[in-house]
This record gives structure tokens, sequence and C-alpha cells, in this order.
């Protein structure tokens, strides 16, 4: 229970802060999210120092990884969940693998929002 406590907290954290920062900044260009763009930076920086300082030397504790790289950097963004998998399948794996992984996630997600925003659309 308390590990579904730690991931809910780092969450929580991580959505209000990820909507601050778009919300302020996404407002400055038109035609370029630059609030969103950050934060999924910001969030993959983050989630490989902190599976780096835990597979380095056990730095980390478990707990510690729960509510920081799970939790914070989960509910902070996605987009850094999706950019480790896709380097740990480069390590892991064929490039076709890994492109096909990448590749898949990226245009089947935009046809997913578009699917939704048309069956929406048709009700």
């Amino acid at each position: 229970m308390k590990q579904f406590l730690l991931v809910f907290l780092g969450g929580g954290f991580g959505s209000i802060l990820r909507y601050y920062i778009s919300k302020n900044l996404n407002a400055y260009y038109s035609n370029f999210y630059l609030g969103t763009f950050l934060v999924n930076i910001i969030g993959c920086l983050l989630i490989g120092l902190l599976i780096g300082l835990t597979l380095k030397n056990n730095y980390i504790s478990e707990n510690q990884t729960l509510l920081l790289a799970t939790g914070f950097c989960g509910g902070f963004t996605t987009f850094s969940t999706f950019a480790l998998e896709s380097n740990i399948l480069l390590k892991e794996s064929t490039l076709f693998q890994t492109s096909l992984y990448m590749g898949l996630s990226v245009a089947i997600g935009i046809l997913a929002i578009s699917l939704g925003l048309w069956i929406c659309k048709m009700l």
C-alpha cells in the first residue's frame, strides 16, 4: 500500500507542475507548445538521472524511485517513460524492433486521438 501512495503523491506533484509550466509557457507561441516540449525534455533528463543513479550504485532506494521516477516523472510526463523504454529497447533489442515500437507508438497514438475526436464529432 505504501508503494501506491508514493506513486500517487509523486504523480500528483508532477501533474500539477506540468500543468503550471504548460499553462504559462504554451501561450508564448501559437504554433509550438514550448511548455509541453520543455516538460517532456526535462522529464526525460530527470528519469535518466534517477535511473542512472539507481543503476550506478543503488544511490536511490526502491521507494525513492517509485516516488520520483514512476510517480513524479510519470505524472510530469509520460513521454519520459516512453523515451526510457525506447532506450532500453535500443540496448536489449534490435534496431528494427525499437523502431517498430517507437514508430507505432507515435503513429497509433496520433491515430487514436484522431479516432476519439472523430467519434465525438459523430455523436
